[in-house]
């Protein structure tokens, strides 16, 4: 940070960091129709780069190392897929109170990147930003020494780590932590960087301490019961220069969705269909209680009505199937 005070509002005046490749401009001009470029792919990455780890609670879901994500994708990408989500997810790397293997070069998304990006050069990646994942407290920020946010280190780390990732080879970061200021932190080392027309900043606007996912932290994520906040959110992220705007989960934050949509028109509106609400509807289909494919349809076209441009889904590979075979009727 450069301790010159409040960010300057110049940075949302950067328009081509939201506009530098064909899927972020088709990202600013969408209908309600679902097609690929209405679906992103979130995929978490581990250590080891020859692993499949099914999720247990999330089934068809698994964890991948960047070898076997490459065999994964390939179908993926045959099929229409646009954009995927990474997200690192460390067993025997260390952690600690610096969060210091978010961004070193023993991380799985800095090292599966650059072998991404050469793979499927038409690929568009985003890389969730967050410490927690690699805190040895589980927080998304740096703490002071009696357990509460340190916001300024807080902003100088994460800002470090989305920078490391830009470097590696990320078309977006996508910082999740909540932290106030991050979005313009990271701009600042964006542009400090050379890189503010060559990297978007999907922000984590709108993200509910929600029981639909987990672990959460309410004393930063925003309360379930509050419409106000996430409007202030929005705000605070779109003066500090964010390209993309998000709101997580979704199922039950649709007001949020369609209000923070029809404040700000102008930009991609994201949302996360998030692990208990995947869960939620593949158990429901399991025990009968509707059709999968006409109830997750019904679904993602209600989310698009409501304003979301990009539904990031652990669906997406299911639902490229289907729109492959409708095309070929």
């Amino acid at each position: 940070m450069t301790g010159k005070g409040p960010f300057t509002v110049e940075k949302r005046h950067i328009l081509q960091s939201g506009i530098f490749n064909q899927t972020l401009r088709e990202w600013h001009g969408l209908k309600c129709d679902i097609t690929p470029i209405n679906l992103m792919y979130p995929v978490f990455l581990v250590e080891d780069d020859d692993a499949i780890q099914p999720i247990n609670s999330m089934p068809g879901v698994s964890r991948y190392g960047i070898n076997t994500l490459k065999t994964h994708l390939e179908p993926l990408i045959t099929n229409g897929l646009r954009s995927v989500l990474l997200f690192g997810v460390i067993d025997n790397l260390p952690k600690d109170d610096l969060a210091t293997n978010a961004d070193s070069a023993q991380n799985p998304v800095v090292k599966a990147l650059p072998k991404l990006r050469a793979s499927f050069p038409n690929l568009t990646i985003a890389c969730d930003v967050c410490l927690c994942p690699y805190s040895s407290h589980g927080h998304c920020g740096i703490l002071y020494p009696d357990g509460t946010i340190n916001n300024p280190a807080s902003l100088e780390r994460i800002s470090d780590v989305a920078l490391s990732y830009a470097k590696a080879g990320a078309h977006i970061v996508a910082p999740s932590d909540m932290m106030d200021g991050r979005i313009g932190a990271i701009k600042e080392k964006l542009i400090k960087n050379s890189l503010a027309n060559k990297v978007a900043v999907l922000s984590y606007t709108a993200k509910f301490a929600s029981n639909f996912y987990g672990p959460f932290r309410k004393c930063y994520q925003l309360p379930p019961t509050s419409a106000g906040l996430a409007v202030r959110a929005a705000e605070r992220d779109v003066l500090e220069g964010a390209d993309m705007l998000m709101v997580k989960p979704v199922m039950a934050y649709m007001d949020i969705l369609k209000e923070v949509k029809d404040k700000y028109p102008q930009y991609p509106m994201f949302v996360y269909q998030v692990s208990g609400e995947y869960a939620m509807i593949y158990r429901a289909a399991q025990e009968g209680a509707f059709d999968l494919k006409l109830a997750l349809t019904e679904i993602l076209h209600s989310l698009r009505r409501a304003g979301a441009d990009v539904i990031i889904t652990y669906y997406t590979p299911l639902v490229l199937e289907w729109l492959k075979l409708k095309n070929k009727l």
